[in-house]
C-alpha cells in the first residue's frame, strides 16, 4: 500500500491473525508453524501478511481490548523455543493442559496454564545454559528508552494481580491516583513480580522481531494493527489518567461507541475512555507519536482502526446502559498525521474507513493520502449501488473479500438474501454456488486496486464455523485456528496462479 504520494506497484497479502496458526501448545504462536506459514506466503508469491493487535487480551479474550497499547501478548510466546533455551523441559510444558481442539482455542485453559509455565521459565533463568547472555539482554531491555512504558505495565499487572483481577478503579485509593509513596511501596513489595511480567515483554519482543526479520528477508511485510482506543481497565489509562476524558476521581466522563444504526438499534457501547484532545494537541501529540513509534517496531504497514474517530468521535455519557444517547464532536483531524509525518517520517498506512462516511471523513481520508479499505461482502445489496463495486474503485485502496469482523465468504455467500445473491451471481459471472469464493477471490484479484488482501479462510473455502470476531457478541470470538495440514501444495500455486494472472506477484 501507498506511503503518501508514492507510486505503487500491484501487491497481494493474506489476513490471518497469530492466534489462528496451528502449533503444538492450544493458541499459535511465534512457533516454526509461523516460520513454515511465511515460507508458503512467498512460495505463493505474496507480498503481505497481515495480523491483529497483538497486545495482552483481557476479558473476552478481544486483541481490541488489551492491558497494554505498548505490550505484547504473552500467548504468543514459543514454548518450544523455551525449552530450546533451557529455560524449561519438554517435560514440565506437557504436565499443562491447554486444550484438545486442535481448531478452537480453549482461553480459560490457556490462562490457567500458560502464566505458571512462563513464571517456571522465569525462575530457571539461571539453570539455561544461556543465563549468563539472557540477564544481559534483559537487563539491556528494561534500561531502553523505547521501553519506558514497561514499567508501569509491569507493575499494574502485579496490582491487577493483587486485587484478584479486578478493574484499577476498584483498587485503594493511593495507588489508583498513582500517589508517589504508594507507588514507591508497591514497586518494593511487589519487584519479582514486576520483573516476571518485564520477562515475559522481554521473550515476546525477542520472539517477534526475530519471525519480522525473518519474513522480511523473505520479501514478506507486515501489516499490523492499531486500535483507535486504548481499554478503561489499562496500564494506559491507569498510568496516564491525563490523556483521557476522566473526572478528579479518574472515573470517565464519557465514552466511546456508535450511535444507532441499520444493524444496531441501540448502536455499539464500546465504553472505551476517550481522548482529551486538548491536551494531546498541547504537547504535540507526544503519546500519540510514542505509540505509533512503537507500532512500526513491531510492524511495516500499519492499519489504523475507526479512522473516522480522526475526524469526529462519538461521546457517550458514562454510565448509559445504550450508545443511543451521545454527541459528534470534533477530533483532531489532519494535524495529528501531518504530525507524524514531520516527526516519524513518510510511513505505510491503511486508514480503516468502513461505515457510514461524511464528506469531512472522506476529505481527511483523501488529505492523508492513505488507502482506505473495500469490502466485497458489502458490495452487493441489489436495491443501490454501492463503493464497493470494483468497477467504482480507484487504484489507492486495499481490496478485501471480508475481514476478522466478517462472515467468511462461503458463509457469507449461503446467508445472502434471494435478490442479493442474483445479483452477486450475474456480477461474478457464476452459476453454482461451489464457485462463489474463488470468483470473490478473482474479483479482488481483478480490480484496480493496488493491494488485495484475503483472508486465509477464504483461501481454504471455510464456513462460518471459522469466523474470527461477530461484532458486539461476548464469547465464541477470537477462537478459530488453522489445521496443521491446511496449506497445500496445490493452494500454494493456486494463489501464485492468481497473483501471477493479475499483475500481483512479488
Amino acid at each position: 500500500m501507498a506511503k503518501s504520494n508514492k507510486k505503487q506497484k500491484r501487491v497481494c497479502g493474506v489476513l490471518l491473525p497469530i492466534f489462528s496458526l496451528p502449533s503444538e501448545y492450544g493458541i499459535g504462536t511465534f512457533s516454526k508453524e509461523a516460520y513454515e506459514f511465511v515460507d508458503f506466503l512467498e512460495e505463493a508469491g505474496q507480498s503481505y501478511w497481515q495480523i491483529l493487535p497483538l497486545g495482552p487480551t483481557s476479558y473476552g479474550d478481544s486483541p481490541y481490548q488489551s492491558f497494554s497499547t505498548f505490550a505484547g501478548n504473552p500467548y504468543f510466546i514459543d514454548i518450544n523455543e523455551l525449552i530450546n533455551e533451557g529455560l524449561i523441559t519438554k517435560k514440565d510444558a506437557d504436565k499443562f493442559d491447554f486444550g484438545t481442539n486442535e481448531e478452537f482455542i480453549d482461553y480459560e485453559k490457556l490462562y490457567r496454564s500458560r502464566f505458571k509455565l512462563l513464571k517456571l521459565a522465569f525462575d530457571n533463568i539461571d539453570k539455561s545454559p544461556k543465563a549468563k547472555e539472557i540477564r544481559k539482554e534483559f537487563e539491556a531491555f528494561k534500561k531502553n528508552p523505547e521501553n519506558d512504558w514497561l514499567s508501569d505495565y509491569a507493575l499494574f499487572m502485579a496490582l491487577k494481580n493483587a486485587n484478584g483481577g479486578r478493574a484499577w478503579n476498584t483498587w485503594d485509593e493511593d495507588i489508583r491516583l498513582r500517589k508517589e509513596k504508594a507507588l514507591k511501596e508497591a514497586f518494593s513489595k511487589y519487584a519479582e513480580e514486576v520483573d516476571f511480567y518485564s520477562f515475559i515483554q522481554y521473550l515476546f519482543l525477542k520472539q517477534w522481531t526475530k519471525l519480522k526479520s525473518y519474513a522480511n528477508e523473505k520479501g514478506i511485510e507486515i501489516i499490523g494493527d492499531i486500535p483507535i482506543y486504548v481499554a478503561f481497565d489499562s496500564a494506559d489509562t491507569w498510568a496516564n489518567p491525563e490523556l483521557f476524558q476522566l473526572d478528579e476521581n479518574n472515573v470517565p466522563i464519557d465514552v466511546a461507541g456508535c450511535p444507532p444504526d441499520a444493524f444496531s438499534a441501540t448502536g455499539q457501547l464500546w465504553g472505551n475512555p476517550l481522548y482529551r484532545w486538548d491536551y494531546h494537541k498541547k504537547t504535540g501529540y507526544k503519546w500519540w507519536m510514542k505509540r505509533i513509534s512503537q507500532c512500526y517496531r513491531l510492524y511495516d504497514v500499519v492499519r489504523i482502526d475507526h479512522f473516522r474517530g480522526f475526524d469526529e468521535y462519538y461521546a457517550i455519557p458514562y454510565g448509559n446502559p445504550t450508545a443511543e444517547i451521545g454527541e459528534w464532536r470534533k477530533g483532531p483531524g489532519i494535524e495529528l498525521f501531518e504530525t507524524m509525518k514531520k516527526e516519524l517520517g513518510d510511513k505505510k498506512v491503511i486508514a480503516e474507513d468502513l461505515g457510514f462516511l461524511t464528506p469531512s471523513v472522506i476529505k481527511l481520508v483523501k488529505k492523508t493520502g492513505y488507502p482506505g479499505m473495500k469490502i466485497l461482502e458489502f458490495a452487493f445489496d441489489s436495491r443501490e449501488e454501492s463503493d464497493y463495486l470494483p468497477h467504482n474503485y480507484d487504484k489507492n485502496c486495499v481490496v478485501y473479500t471480508g475481514t476478522h469482523d466478517n462472515e467468511t465468504t462461503l458463509g457469507w455467500y449461503k446467508t445472502l438474501p434471494k435478490a442479493d445473491k442474483k445479483f452477486a451471481n450475474e456480477y461474478l459471472g457464476i452459476k453454482y454456488a461451489r464457485d462463489a469464493v474463488w470468483a470473490l477471490i478473482r474479483l479482488a484479484f481483478g480490480s484496480v486496486s493496488d493491494t488485495a488482501i484475503i483472508p486465509m479462510q477464504d483461501y481454504l473455502e471455510l464456513d462460518k464455523t471459522a469466523r474470527i470476531n461477530t461484532p458486539s457478541t461476548l464469547g465464541g470470538n477470537w477462537v478459530w485456528r488453522m489445521k496443521s495440514d491446511a496449506l497445500s501444495k496445490e493452494l500454494c500455486q493456486k494463489m501464485h496462479d492468481y497473483a501471477r494472472i493479475y499483475g500481483r506477484l512479488r
